[in-house]
């Protein structure tokens, strides 16, 4: 990773993507109605194993890193900062939180906040500085299949969702609107932002 090469345009990208992303999450976890399914999967392995939320999720990050390796996903200063920042934006946005009345206005907030997810994430791609391990795993998956993003995704959050609730994690409402949803908003917002997911192992051609 060349660290004297970043520019703050990209710089300010990124950041601003993953502050969305943690706000998205901060609104998801506030309604209570589920978690995503990599959170299904991490509460699901601590059960298994009584180690920490923290902990499973670190070892599970590694472990997809690790398949970064034979598609040829390469890592950037973005999946260092992805790592490390979107756990502590997601706590900033938690006093923003309003009082939620009722099921449906929860579920508008959740929908909301999905959304909010997707453009996070598309914004912070975009800034080709390199993605989380889990989206860098998924966009390296579409490039190397060929296959419409959104069915590799789609595809991948059912199969960790089925992990996850197998190893005993919970699963609920927002779990099945994240798992099915995520692939194609994802796809839409990375097209906003002209990023092409098929494009080179780095992920750093963007589409005009």
């Amino acid at each position: 990773m060349n660290f004297s090469s970043l520019s703050v345009k990209p710089i300010l990208r990124l950041l601003a993507g993953l502050y969305l992303v943690g706000l998205g999450l901060a609104m998801m976890i506030h309604t209570g109605l589920g978690v995503p399914p990599w959170d299904v999967l991490t509460q699901g392995v601590q059960a298994q194993t009584g180690w920490t939320f923290g902990f499973a999720a670190t070892l599970i990050s590694g472990l997809v890193l690790l398949i970064w390796i034979p598609i040829k996903q390469k890592p950037g200063v973005g999946t260092l900062i992805n790592a490390v920042s979107i756990g502590p934006f997601a706590d900033l946005s938690k006093p923003l939180m309003p009082n939620l009345d009722g099921f449906w206005l929860n579920l508008l907030w959740l929908v909301l906040g999905l959304m909010i997810i997707a453009t996070g994430s598309g914004l912070y791609i975009s800034a080709n500085l390199g993605g989380g391990p889990r989206d860098g795993l998924m966009v390296g998956l579409t490039r190397v299949t060929k296959l419409p993003f959104w069915i590799v995704r789609t595809s991948g959050e059912a199969l960790v969702l089925i992990t996850g609730w197998f190893l005993g994690g919970t699963v609920g409402l927002g779990t099945a609107f994240f798992a099915v949803g995520i692939g194609y908003f994802l796809q839409m917002t990375m097209k906003w932002f002209g990023f092409d997911p098929k494009a080179t192992p780095s992920g750093v051609k963007v589409s005009k």
